[in-house]
C-alpha cells in the first residue's frame, strides 16, 4: 500500500509552452474568434480541449480557411513554405518555440558555411518536418541509420538534434556519428531544450526515492514519453498516463512509494487531480516534494501581442 508519494520539479509547462499558450490567448483577446492554429498549438488534449472551447480551430489543411484570418504556427515550428504561403493569405503569428528556432537557424548558417548537416530526431515529427525544411540535411533516429550516411568523411560534417530528445538517447548515435566521421563538429550550445533535458534529471533524482513513478502527459507528446525512458532505463517502473482517468489502482496496491512528474506540455492542474485522486484511496499518505532544479526563464510573446 502507498505510504508516501514524491513530487519532483520542475515539471509541467515550460518557457515555450507557456509562451505558446499565452500568445493564442492574446490572439483571442485581441482578434476575436475564431482563431486558428496549424497543428496543435502543443501536444497534450486537455490544453487543445480548453483552447478549442474559447474559439480556437486546430487544424492541418490551410485550404478553406478565409483569407485575412488569424493563423498561429504550433510551438514546434513549421517549414519556411509554409510560412510564406501562409503570410500571403492570412494574419500570421509565430508561436514557434525560441529554442526551436535557434536550431533553424544553427541549420541555415551551417548549410552557407558549406556543412553537411545530420539531423538526430524522430522521423514525422511536428518540430523535425519543420526543422528539415530550413535546409538541406540527413535524417537519423539510430545508430543503424549512421551507417546509411551518404556523406563523405572528407567533407565538413556537423549534427543538430530535435530539442525533446534526451541526452542518454542521443549520445550512442553521437558516438557513431564521431566514429564514422572524426571531424564532426558540434553545434556551438547543446540543442536539447534546457526544460527537456532539466526533466529528465529530475526523474534521475525521483528513481531514488521511489518504487514506481507516473509520469502525466500525451501519448503524442516526445518529452513526455522521454520521461518514461528515462525512468525505465534507471532500472524503475514508469507508466504514461493522460490524467487520473487512466490510473490503475491495482498497479499501485503493492508498492509503498510513487513518484509522480509531468511533461512539459502539461497544465499543472492534471498533476493536482491524479495527487487527489491517489489521495482519495490512500488516505494516510504522506506527500514530500523533490525540487532538483529551479527554472525561472520567461520568453516574451510576438511584438505584435505585447501589452
Amino acid at each position: 500500500m502507498i505510504e508516501t508519494v514524491y513530487l519532483v520539479k520542475p515539471r509541467g509547462f515550460c518557457a515555450g509552452v507557456e509562451r505558446a499558450i499565452e500568445i493564442v490567448e492574446k490572439a483571442l483577446k485581441k482578434f476575436g474568434k475564431p482563431i486558428y492554429v496549424r497543428h496543435a498549438i502543443v501536444h497534450n488534449e486537455h490544453v487543445i480541449s480548453d483552447l478549442e472551447s474559447k474559439g480556437v480551430i486546430f487544424v492541418e489543411d490551410l485550404e478553406g480557411i478565409q483569407k485575412g484570418s488569424t493563423v498561429i504556427i504550433s510551438a514546434h515550428g513549421a517549414p519556411p513554405e509554409i510560412f510564406e504561403r501562409m503570410k500571403e493569405k492570412f494574419n500570421l503569428i509565430d508561436a514557434t518555440c525560441p529554442l526551436v528556432i535557434k536550431v533553424h537557424l544553427e541549420a541555415r548558417r551551417y548549410l552557407e558555411n558549406g556543412y553537411k548537416i545530420v539531423l538526430i530526431g524522430k522521423k514525422g515529427h511536428q518540430e523535425v518536418k519543420g526543422t528539415m525544411g530550413f535546409a538541406s540535411m540527413e535524417l537519423v533516429e539510430s545508430v543503424n541509420d549512421v551507417q546509411k550516411l551518404s556523406f563523405s568523411s572528407e567533407e565538413k560534417i556537423v549534427y543538430i538534434t530535435q530539442t525533446t530528445l534526451s541526452l542518454d538517447d542521443t549520445a550512442d548515435i553521437i558516438q557513431a556519428l564521431r566514429e564514422r566521421y572524426p571531424s564532426l563538429e558540434l553545434p556551438p550550445k547543446g540543442d536539447i531544450c534546457y526544460a527537456t533535458q532539466n526533466r529528465q534529471n529530475a526523474v534521475k533524482e525521483l528513481v531514488k526515492h521511489v518504487d514506481k513513478i507516473l509520469v502525466v502527459g500525451s501519448e503524442t507528446s516526445s518529452n513526455s514519453l522521454q520521461l518514461v525512458r528515462v525512468a525505465q532505463n534507471s532500472g524503475k517502473e514508469a507508466t504514461l498516463i493522460s490524467d487520473k482517468k487512466a490510473i490503475d489502482l491495482q498497479e499501485l496496491s503493492d508498492i509503498s512509494s510513487l513518484g509522480i512528474t509531468s511533461g512539459a506540455s502539461v497544465p499543472d492542474i492534471l498533476v493536482s487531480e491524479v495527487i487527489d485522486y491517489i489521495k482519495e484511496r490512500y488516505p494516510k499518505i504522506s506527500l514530500k516534494e523533490i525540487d532538483v532544479i529551479n527554472e525561472d526563464i520567461y520568453f516574451v510573446p510576438p511584438i505584435e501581442l505585447r501589452d
